[in-house]
């Protein structure tokens, strides 16, 4: 049996599915399928733009976004794929707030959908900073399709796991 890590808590059956799908070395074809490219968000300020433009449609009363990049430190290991950090300092008699995400590197070479709903899950932070019914509700409408979307991410990923990236 196949290291299943990034798909604990889903059922037994799809489960078994992806697994037959390892045994028979089709996982990398089966999401292929699905998702035939990769994103060409390769720069800090594509990734910014992107991350600013859901935000406009979606939270246009949250604070703004300060940083939005690829981090080179954030290892898939630890099963984060991006991090929201909200920064609180002092400068002089005004408190300054800023609100950074920093996305595993290593998803420089996923499909843009893949990229959508990591960013998506981020900037659901700024308005709801626990994994709670309304983080995922303002997540499913920002993104109607989270919820598949996130699990095949979680394929992809495990995918990677075993054989690295599908994407050139």
């Amino acid at each position: 049996m196949s290291d299943l890590s990034y798909l604990r808590g889903y059922s037994e059956g799809l489960l078994e599915q992806i697994q037959a799908l390892i045994d028979k070395d089709k996982l990398g074809q089966f999401i292929l399928n699905k998702y035939p490219h990769a994103h060409d968000l390769k720069s800090d300020k594509a990734l910014y733009d992107l991350a600013v433009g859901l935000k406009k449609a979606y939270l246009k009363s949250s604070g703004p976004l300060s940083k939005v990049l690829y981090d080179n430190k954030i290892s898939l290991k630890q099963q984060a794929l991006g991090l929201h950090s909200f920064v609180s300092r002092v400068q002089g008699k005004k408190l300054k707030a800023k609100n950074e995400i920093r996305i595993a590197s290593v998803l420089k070479k996923v499909p843009l959908e893949f990229m959508r709903v990591i960013l998506v899950h981020e900037l659901a932070h700024l308005k709801e900073k626990e994994h709670n019914k309304a983080f995922y509700k303002l997540c499913k409408h920002m993104e109607p399709g989270y919820f598949q979307l996130e699990f095949d991410l979680r394929v992809y990923l495990t995918y990677h796991e075993m054989k690295g990236s599908l994407y050139l």
